[in-house]
C-alpha cells in the first residue's frame, strides 16, 4: 500500500478488514466530553469554547461517567445520542428522548460534548505521545482527499509546541506505516490501528477510553441493536486485552 491509500476506511466493510487487513487490531478511541470551569459552561456563556479555551481549561470527562449520570448506560447509546444531536441519523435510528436527556445534562453541568469529525483537541497530545513512544520525530499526514491535497511529513515537536497547526481530520500515519490514527466526518471517535500489544500499551499509558473492535465491528458500531460496547471502559477497567 502507498501513503495515499491510508484514508479513513470504507464504512461498507468491517473495520478490521481495512487497509487490506494488514493491521492486527483497531482500537476505537472515544472522544471525551470536556469538563470546564463554570465561567466556560453553557449556563454561563451559551457558546462552545474555542480550542485554546478547551486545551487550557478543559479536562476529559469519560463517556462512562456521562452514560452513568444520564442513564444512557453504554457507549453504543451515547454514540447514538450524539449522532442524533447533530442530526445525521435517519428517523428510525434516532433517539430523540435520549438527545433531550443529554441536552439537559449538558445545560446543568459544566460539561460540553465533543465535536465531531476532527482530532479532538484534548486527545492531540496523547496521539503525538504515541509517535514519540515509538521513537519517531515526525509523522505522515494523509489528508481526507489526498488526490487533491498534499501528503506531508510533520514534525512532532512543532505540532506539540504549536509551531504548526494540528491537522483537523484525515490520517496520522507512522513513518514505517506500522500504526495510524484516522477520523471521519460525523464521528465522535478516532480509530487507532496497529499491533495489538503496542496499541494496548499506548492506550493504557495514556488513559484512552474506548474498546477494541471485533472482526465484525463496522463504522456504524452503535447500531447492533445497541448491543455493541455495552460497557464503556477506560483502560484501568479492562479485565483482559
Amino acid at each position: 500500500m502507498q501513503e495515499q491509500d491510508y484514508i479513513y476506511p470504507s464504512p461498507s466493510v468491517p473495520l478490521m478488514q481495512a487497509y487490506e487487513g494488514r493491521f492486527e487490531s483497531v482500537f476505537v478511541v472515544l472522544h471525551p466530553f470536556i469538563r470546564v470551569p463554570q465561567q466556560l459552561a453553557w449556563s454561563t456563556t451559551h457558546r462552545y469554547p474555542n480550542d485554546a479555551q478547551l486545551t487550557s481549561h478543559g479536562v476529559s470527562c469519560t463517556w462512562a461517567e456521562v452514560a452513568s449520570e444520564t442513564g444512557l448506560g453504554s457507549a453504543a447509546h451515547v454514540s447514538q445520542t450524539l449522532l442524533t444531536a447533530i442530526g445525521v441519523l435517519p428517523d428510525y435510528l434516532a433517539d430523540l428522548p435520549a438527545r433531550d436527556t443529554l441536552q439537559r445534562y449538558l445545560e446543568i453541568h459544566p460539561v460540553w460534548m465533543p465535536t465531531e469529525g476532527r482530532f479532538e483537541p484534548l486527545l492531540q497530545p496523547a496521539f503525538l505521545q504515541v509517535f514519540r513512544m515509538a521513537g519517531y520525530e515526525e509523522l505522515i499526514y494523509v489528508p481526507e482527499f489526498p488526490q487533491s491535497d498534499p501528503i506531508v511529513h510533520l514534525s512532532i515537536a512543532e505540532l506539540r509546541h504549536g509551531a504548526m497547526p494540528f491537522p483537523s481530520c484525515g490520517t496520522l500515519l507512522a513513518p514505517d506505516m506500522s500504526f495510524l490514527f484516522t477520523v471521519d466526518w460525523d464521528s465522535f471517535f478516532t480509530l487507532f490501528y496497529g499491533e495489538r500489544a503496542f496499541v494496548s500499551a499506548a492506550a493504557r499509558a495514556l488513559h484512552l477510553e474506548g474498546f477494541f473492535a471485533s472482526p465484525n465491528t463496522e463504522h456504524a458500531w452503535f447500531n447492533y441493536n445497541l448491543g455493541c460496547a455495552t460497557v464503556t471502559v477506560s483502560p484501568e477497567d479492562w479485565s483482559q486485552l
